[in-house]
């Protein structure tokens, strides 16, 4: 009878341990790995790009570009990419370029589209 008694305070610290022991387990807080992850992806999200332009498409606001291989992520091929509206005005057919491609969640987009002379 005394050791039922005794049970629940045998319990009770090995509860206790077992709390403490997967709170410390744990290598960073939701916070800080939620504040990481983003930049973590962007930085893993941006590559450089040397190309040329193929052709400019305005109702895609897009650039088709033939592009050298960029190691690790993709073999050199044409394709278009999406671009913000002055990097589309400024764009012209056969101009060589430099860029930073970016995987957005709307597609690959080229940004930093420097001609190059």
């Amino acid at each position: 009878m005394k050791t039922l008694r005794l049970l629940p305070l045998a319990v009770l610290p090995l509860s206790l341990a077992a709390v403490c022991f997967s709170a410390c387990s744990k290598s960073r807080s939701p916070a800080s790995s939620e504040a990481t992850a983003p930049a973590e992806k962007a930085a893993a999200a941006r590559h450089p790009l040397k190309g040329v332009i193929v052709d400019v498409l305005p109702d895609r606001s897009a650039l088709k570009v033939k592009h050298e291989a960029i190691p690790g992520y993709m073999v050199a091929m044409t394709m278009a990419f999406k671009v913000d509206a002055a990097t589309l005005k400024a764009a012209a057919k056969g101009q060589a370029i430099t860029a930073t491609l970016v995987e957005r969640d709307d597609g690959l987009w080229l940004e930093d589209v420097q001609p190059v002379r």
